[in-house]
């Protein structure tokens, strides 16, 4: 099967601080991938190098087989961003965004679907900038879905919800993976991966060392266990 999204030797650093030390990994179609690594192993930087929003120094990313850094309009309609933290204007309420949103696709989402699915309802007419932190995660999340993408990529998607929201939302996910979109999501949580991924990467100080099933990487003492003894030395 051809990969949804590969990434080559990718490289990237901040000054003398080098968050990407030649990471390679791909992400097939009707699957999730979950990209697991301590703070600072360059989760968040390899996502957003994925989703056209940084350039890297070095190495290639391919998203749907086109460079997402010079990807064109209807290509970045094809794929779903929810970013760990902004992205949200402020001043506009939670509906009328994602209605906003989905004027701008061909073959939209139900939005009073997924309304009702992650609980928007229970704060629709609260200004986006008020929201919770939760709140915000539940509509970042609508938002990224709102155009059916076919890749879609997802920063931290249960981060700061409640246990009911939380398995709410990998419902939803896996039934966009089983729809046949790749999704790629980055978490802390090993009760997530074990329950959503296909397909694991652990990073550490910005390379892969690790990268196949929960089974693979897992092995015998578990993906929790052997995920330590990976980035122990990172601190």
């Amino acid at each position: 099967m051809t990969p949804s999204v590969v990434v080559r030797d990718l490289r990237r650093a901040y000054g003398p601080v080098v968050a990407l030390n030649g990471a390679t990994w791909n992400a097939t179609a009707g699957a999730v991938t979950a990209v697991l690594g301590p703070n600072g192993a360059g989760k968040t930087t390899m996502m957003e190098v994925a989703e056209g929003l940084r350039h890297p120094d070095s190495g290639t990313v391919r998203v749907l087989g086109i460079d997402p850094w010079r990807a064109d309009a209807d290509h970045r309609a094809r794929v779903g961003v929810m970013l760990q933290d902004g992205g949200l204007p402020g001043a506009t309420r939670p509906v009328r965004l994602l209605r906003h949103l989905a004027r701008m696709y061909a073959r939209p989402a139900d939005v009073d679907a997924l309304v009702d699915r992650l609980g928007i309802n229970a704060f629709a007419g609260t200004a986006v900038r008020r929201l919770s932190g939760g709140q915000r995660q539940r509509l970042a999340l609508a938002s990224a879905l709102v155009g059916r993408p076919q890749v879609l990529f997802l920063d931290e998607p249960t981060a700061g919800l409640d246990p009911h929201a939380r398995r709410e939302v990998w419902s939803l996910i896996g039934e966009t993976r089983d729809e046949g979109t790749s999704v790629v999501l980055s978490t802390h949580s090993f009760d997530e991966a074990d329950r959503l991924a296909d397909h694991v990467v652990v990073l550490a100080r910005g390379t892969v060392v690790a990268d196949g099933s929960v089974t693979e990487v897992g092995g015998s003492s578990g993906l929790e266990n052997t995920y330590f003894t990976l980035t122990e030395d990172v601190r």
